[in-house]
């Protein structure tokens, strides 16, 4: 059963996605050679008090940060620590609020100093692959319009789409139903409908579509150590189309 918000609740989720969105932009800023990921994780959940907001990753499952701070090879869930960041790295930033009771989700996936063409490329198709999944999310279509054009973008550029981990719907509760594959055949799955609310999130290997998970437990990387990106948002599907509520 996908949950349906009413209006009320898509201004509430709306209000928290602004939010979020202004936090990322000001961890994006802090992003620099020689800042630890746990300095980072330090920034976001002071943003999050003076937003009198809470971080909906801290505890969840037993997770023991703000944010996910995932390096290079590093898909997702990367755990906040004392390596510092470098030239030519690439970080991904996924964070999640709680405002008012209702979750919103979002990840950017960002350059730290100079990196190679590839990789920029890497993470501009990224980028794109959300962009383009994300205009298919309108009433009437079916979920898998979604993960569909999603991987099209990114094997189109030469990338892979993960298996492994999908989006989800967002509300109430961090993870909803339906689950969003980023890869699949057009016209499958449930119909979308106004008041949906899903957190889409292409993750995308520059190398093969393989990963595993670390010691830790969480963090998981690609099986051929190639990077990796991953960008996220929350949006609304309504009837006068998707609306980005982490922008």
């Amino acid at each position: 059963m996908i949950p349906l918000k009413s209006e009320e609740e898509l201004k509430t989720m709306r209000q928290g996605g602004i939010i979020l969105a202004m936090m990322l932009k000001k961890l994006e800023a802090f992003v620099s050679p020689g800042v630890s990921t746990s300095e980072i994780d330090n920034f976001a959940q002071q943003l999050a008090e003076e937003a009198s907001v809470k971080p909906a990753f801290k505890g969840y499952r037993g997770y023991p940060a703000a944010i996910c701070t995932s390096v290079n090879e590093e898909i997702v869930h990367g755990i906040p620590s004392q390596r510092r960041l470098k030239d030519g790295d690439i970080v991904s930033l996924d964070m999640g609020i709680n405002y008012r009771g209702f979750l919103s989700d979002a990840a950017v996936t960002l350059p730290v100093g100079k990196v190679g063409k590839k990789t920029r490329k890497l993470i501009s198709v990224t980028r794109n692959a959300l962009l383009a999944g994300i205009k298919q999310a309108r009433v009437n279509n079916r979920l898998s319009d979604i993960s569909y054009t999603i991987q099209k973008v990114v094997e189109k550029n030469g990338f892979s789409v993960v298996r492994q981990f999908v989006g989800h719907g967002i509300g109430r509760n961090l993870h909803e139903e339906p689950e969003i594959p980023n890869f699949g055949r057009p016209g499958e799955g449930p119909v979308l409908k106004h008041g949906m609310v899903l957190a889409i999130e292409p993750m995308v290997n520059m190398g093969g579509w393989e990963s595993e998970i670390t010691e830790d437990g969480w963090t998981a990387v690609t099986k051929d150590r190639l990077p990796s990106a991953h960008f996220e948002h929350t949006i609304a599907v309504t009837n006068k189309g998707p609306v980005i509520f982490t922008r």
